[in-house]
């Protein structure tokens, strides 16, 4: 596994602190949880815009075919 690190301003650290705990996980665990879900919601996003051009154009991939 790898480790990154990155500059957050204090007050973002702060926020993102007091969700780790209000969701009683480390802060490590909360970014890795949502960095997680961003990299899924990415795929699916790509995944739905595919499909919508596809279908939009079904009717000419047919007769291009």
């Amino acid at each position: 596994m790898a480790a990154i690190t990155i500059n957050i301003p204090d007050s973002q650290l702060e926020k993102l602190e007091e969700l780790a705990r209000l969701h009683n996980i480390s802060l490590e665990a909360l970014l890795s949880a949502n960095i997680e879900k961003w990299l899924s919601e990415q795929k699916s996003d790509f995944t739905d815009a595919a499909n919508y051009v596809l279908k939009k154009n079904a009717e000419l991939y047919r007769r291009l075919a």
